[in-house]
């Protein structure tokens, strides 16, 4: 993908590896879903949710994987589901060639929405 300055998700999933389209639609449509609130726009040159003035979750697509940056902290659990998707600091890779893991990317997206909401009030003192 050679293109920068992207103007808004549609543009930016239409650049993407074709393999990978359905699958960041897909997420696109989970974030929203949970998040409706939460306005879209590209952020580092990749596909962003932005929620409280603050990126809440940035998503993107590759030849062999979709990635969510960053990695959220949870418990022990959480941790250990994820870990095998996780990839050097701050990335979770889900190869194309896997059905995409929904209900652990619905707890990606909730944790982020956590700390979202911590930063939030912490902000309106």
């Amino acid at each position: 993908m050679a293109k920068t300055n992207f103007q808004s998700l549609d543009e930016y999933i239409a650049a993407c590896p074709q393999d990978s389209q359905a699958y960041l639609r897909e997420i696109r449509k989970l974030i929203r879903a949970l998040v409706p609130k939460a306005k879209e726009k590209i952020s580092y040159q990749i596909a962003c949710f932005e929620l409280n003035g603050r990126n809440l979750i940035h998503f993107a697509g590759w030849k062999k994987h979709v990635s969510l940056y960053p990695v959220p902290a949870g418990d022990e659990a959480f941790e250990s589901e994820i870990s095998k998707y996780v990839d050097g600091k701050g990335t979770v890779k889900f190869p194309l060639d896997e059905p995409l893991p929904i209900k652990l990317i619905e707890r990606v997206i909730k944790l982020h929405l956590a700390v979202n909401k911590k930063q939030a009030k912490g902000e309106s003192k």
